[in-house]
């Protein structure tokens, strides 16, 4: 399979659906190895996450059917025994990591005074504390090999405060601040770092806070996003697209950057 990411291999966290989903197959049809990472169990926080042992099989069927390469590991992004085994037995089966998605997260309501101890700790953890994790294992392959492109996955809440999602918000503004930190660390190596932060997307995250509402998921997007444009979300493509641009290099110069896909909300 020809394309711009021909033999280029991009490790991605949160990988079996959403956005981390439509990245694998969006670079899998570009050429690129896939090496995927996702959960692949129910936790208890938040509630609606429904992850299961099906979701990354499901997706390494459909890259191999578009002719694509993808190994894929199981495991908890807050574990760093998981992450380092992942980025360990990816990198020896493509010989290299380029490119590395650190896409997993979660997000729930409640006002920062009600959110019990666990509720904040889950969040920070599985925001920040893992995507710190799994740079601390790819930035290595990176520096070896002076080339290489991380790209977070934050949100508009990184740039802004949000209501009753107070501790999904700090998490994400604190990617920023890891993100800027490594593009100085890593700049000497040739390595770029970059977050995007789109408005609501279309997954089934967006399903999952409407159910702990009792709303519809147009209702959610509509209530809590604001975009300009007139649309109640993105869709993953819109995702894809981004990413697929500022991993090439067409951005071979963009690095310590946040990139808005936000429908013009921040505008207002």
């Amino acid at each position: 399979m020809a394309g711009e990411f021909e033999n280029k291999t991009i490790f991605i966290t949160g990988a079996a659906k959403g956005q981390g989903r439509g990245v694998a197959i969006a670079f899998a049809k570009q050429g690129a190895n896939i090496i995927a990472f996702d959960l692949e169990k129910k936790i208890e926080y938040p509630a609606y996450n429904k992850s299961s042992t099906q979701d990354l099989e499901l997706l390494k069927e459909e890259v191999i059917a578009l002719g694509g390469k993808i190994e894929i590991y199981s495991g908890d992004v807050r574990n760093a025994k998981d992450l380092q085994n992942a980025v360990e037995m990816g990198a020896k089966s493509f010989g290299a990591i380029d490119i590395l998605f650190s896409n997993a997260g979660i997000c729930a309501y409640g006002l920062s005074h009600e959110l019990t101890e666990n509720e904040w700790d889950s969040m920070i953890d599985i925001n920040l504390k893992g995507s710190w994790l799994v740079s601390k294992y790819v930035i290595p392959y990176f520096i070896k090999q002076n080339s290489g492109v991380i790209i977070y996955n934050s949100s508009i809440a990184g740039l802004r405060g949000m209501n009753r999602i107070a501790h999904y918000a700090a998490s994400k503004h604190a990617l920023v601040g890891l993100a800027k930190s490594q593009a100085i660390e890593l700049a000497p190596y040739g390595v770029r770092v970059l977050t995007i932060h789109p408005t609501g997307v279309n997954t089934p995250m967006n399903d999952g806070l409407a159910e702990m509402e009792g709303a519809t998921p147009i209702e959610i997007a509509e209530r809590s996003a604001g975009n300009l444009l007139p649309v109640p979300w993105v869709e993953v493509e819109d995702v894809t697209n981004l990413v697929l641009f500022l991993a090439s290099d067409k951005a071979r110069y963009i690095t310590g950057s946040q990139y808005l896909l936000d429908a013009g909300l921040l505008t207002r």
